[in-house]
């Protein structure tokens, strides 16, 4: 058989995805809903294979990547317990101090994806702290189905002081110069928006298709924010016009911008929701906005 093409999928499998992917349904169902779109020579198990992630061929700054340096820490939290592993990287080199960013994970805890990510920001100049939420749970457990399972067991403002503390060991690393933002995606897009809430000091912050705050909420925001969403990722963009809105009347620093034809995670190019035009161009506005912001 040939290998299955993007465009041969039809929205409504990447929609199902998307809520398997965020536990609205459960493997069970997302099998026998699937099953409905396994025709023209297609089979259940050949969707499923291309749907999920390949982390094997997809990095694109690699662990052995000379250009970055990265190893694992721990720090604490009021709230995750004892302490909270993280991967740190910094670019190779370094010789002076620069920005820091936190890199939120999606709902599945520290995988491969999100290390990457670190790495990428790593060798654009910056220190890049990516925390693991999943730390009280034993950590990302290697896959994303049981690191799912193990996420919906935290309770996400503890999570989010999780990632506060991260910022604020951050911020007093000793090749930080004390100025730190935040990018996250998905779930970690809400943390984004929510640390921008309540951390006054936090000096940007960059939420790929993450759910929005409270509107009351809003006017304690004191950081320039850059948003990313996926124009067919109409689950989070509900939120947005009232986000927005907020927003303007409270006179706040924003930029947002909406990618034509892109599903929610296409960030992420381990899975075929991944689209490389919009992804390229995402990273290189988040990139230069930490730049004007941190450096």
């Amino acid at each position: 058989m040939d290998p299955i093409k993007k465009e041969d999928i039809r929205q409504e499998v990447f929609d199902l995805y998307d809520d398997y992917a965020h536990n609205r349904i459960n493997r069970r169902s997302f099998v026998q809903k699937l099953s409905t779109y396994a025709i023209g020579g297609l089979t259940v198990p050949a969707l499923m294979s291309f749907l999920m992630p390949d982390y094997a061929s997809t990095a694109q700054v690699t662990p052995e990547d000379t250009r970055v340096k990265t190893k694992y820490i721990h720090y604490e939290s009021p709230k995750g317990g004892s302490s909270i592993k993280a991967l740190i990287a910094w670019p190779e080199g370094l010789k002076k101090k620069t920005g820091g960013i936190v890199v939120v994970h999606e709902n599945r805890g520290l995988n491969p994806y999100i290390e990457d990510v670190a790495r990428r920001a790593a060798l654009e100049g910056f220190i890049a702290l990516a925390p693991d939420a999943l730390t009280p749970l034993g950590g990302y457990p290697g896959n994303d189905d049981e690191g799912r399972t193990l996420q919906a067991k935290r309770d996400k403002n503890e999570m989010l002081e999780d990632f506060i503390a991260a910022a604020e060991y951050l911020k007093t690393y000793p090749d930080c110069n004390g100025k730190t933002g935040v990018v996250g995606f998905c779930f970690g897009g809400w943390i984004a928006n929510m640390m921008a809430v309540r951390m006054p000091g936090l000096s940007a912050a960059v939420p790929f298709y993450g759910t929005q705050p409270a509107d009351a909420d809003v006017p304690k925001i004191q950081a320039p924010l850059q948003l990313h969403y996926a124009a067919l990722d109409t689950r989070v963009n509900e939120g947005w016009p009232a986000y927005e809105a907020a927003l303007k009347s409270n006179h706040k620093k924003y930029t947002a911008y909406i990618y034509a034809n892109a599903n929610h995670g296409f960030h992420n190019n381990t899975t075929p929701r991944y689209d490389k035009n919009a992804a390229m161009l995402a990273w290189k506005r988040t990139i230069d906005f930490f730049r004007t912001q941190l450096q």
